[in-house]
């Protein structure tokens, strides 16, 4: 498990060398000193210059910081989730102090009340004023960090929403506090949990209590996702447990799978249509992405109004293929297909004439839609 665990850092490291990485130190009057960063840009973050990016803000950066940012690249260039900014905050020599809590009401005191401010009040204003992000925010913290991050959810508006608690070592308490905050959070919030089953025995068994309670909390606005990963150790469990975080937390914003199609899809009793657009419009109002329909999407929901004959769907599909893809002859397939099957052939017929004009696209090509066009022409002797 061990090398296997040091190949694949070493793939997902060589990996991000194509993402922007860069060194920064930020001034804090909070802390009275320095404190030193690592930032991973997206790929193409220079060249998007309208765009805004999430932003995963990584607890002990020295050591953390790499796994996560390999990963987010690794899986964002295969489109399993958004790219996003990471930031790495060093804490190799500071962890204790910035993540102290008074042992009477186990909340931040002295060192960590500032720590606590500089991530609120001076880390994040100064990421939003240097760099393109968004308002979706994710925090990833192991043993301490994983502890004190908890803390953002006690506010009126939490910092973060999305939190990747890895191996948490539990102030006394806060397994009642993020209950109760989480049982009533207006937020959406996304709460990824891990262990292992050879993780620090004490850490091991407060995070096991903690999930036994989180399992219990009813909140539409919760997204709880938890791991007990066999055999994984304190620090192996970390290799196992980013990539999973990532995928469950940024589950709705991959593309339509085989299975999401088959058991979702497939058995939904309205439109697959409005599926669709409930997808994207979700993805946009979590992440403050406005990204283009994907045309992997497109020909899924097409394949399940064809299915359902939902013709009506398939139209109102092609007027938003044209809005996503207005040069190619994707929106006038999807419409010439829907006039056709409503029994509207000679309508369909000049729309696969007109869709010969427009660019190809995945599988429709200009011999295609001459084919289309010939055939109806054929059968119905225009």
């Amino acid at each position: 498990m061990y090398s296997r665990l040091v190949i694949l850092f070493s793939f997902l490291f060589t990996f991000s060398l194509s993402a922007q990485i860069q060194y920064e130190e930020i001034q804090s009057a909070r802390l009275g000193e320095a404190r030193q960063l690592k930032i991973q840009l997206p790929r193409n973050y220079d060249s998007n210059t309208e765009k805004t990016y999430p932003v995963l803000v990584v607890l002990d950066g020295d050591y953390l910081f790499e796994p996560v940012a390999g990963m987010t690249d690794y899986y964002s260039y295969w489109e399993e989730m958004p790219e996003v900014i990471v930031v790495g905050v060093i804490q190799g020599d500071t962890r204790e102090d910035d993540t102290l809590y008074d042992e009477i009401n186990f909340l931040p005191t002295e060192t960590g009340t500032s720590f606590f401010e500089f991530l609120g009040l001076e880390l994040m204003p100064w990421l939003d004023n240097k760099y393109r992000t968004s308002n979706f925010r994710i925090a990833v913290g192991h043993d301490m960090t994983a502890n004190f991050m908890n803390y953002y959810l006690m506010k009126e508006t939490a910092l973060f929403q999305g939190y990747v608690s890895l191996s948490p070592d539990l102030a006394p308490e806060m397994d009642v506090r993020l209950v109760d905050q989480l049982g009533k959070t207006q937020q959406k919030i996304f709460y990824y949990l891990a262990t292992g089953t050879d993780d620090i025995k004490p850490l091991r068994e407060g995070t096991e209590v903690l999930d036994s309670q989180l399992k219990l909390v009813s909140n539409d606005n919760l997204k709880y996702y938890y791991d007990n990963f066999e055999g994984a150790t304190h620090y192996s469990l970390v290799g196992r447990a980013i990539p999973k975080a990532l995928e469950d937390i940024f589950s709705i914003y991959k593309p339509i799978s085989k299975k999401e199609y088959k058991e979702v899809i497939l058995k939904l009793t309205g439109s697959p249509y409005d599926y669709l657009v409930d997808k994207y419009a979700t993805v946009k109002n979590l992440f403050g992405l406005d990204d283009k329909i994907r045309v992997n999407d497109f020909t899924a929901i097409s394949k399940a109004l064809q299915k359902k004959g939902d013709w009506t769907g398939l139209e109102n599909l092609g007027k938003l293929a044209r809005a996503n893809y207005p040069d190619t002859m994707l929106g006038n397939y999807y419409m010439a297909l829907s006039l056709e099957r409503r029994g509207e052939p000679k309508k369909a017929m000049r729309m696969y004439q007109n869709a010969y004009l427009l660019e190809e696209i995945s599988f429709l090509t200009k011999d295609l839609m001459l084919d289309k066009a010939d055939d109806i022409k054929a059968d119905f002797g225009y």
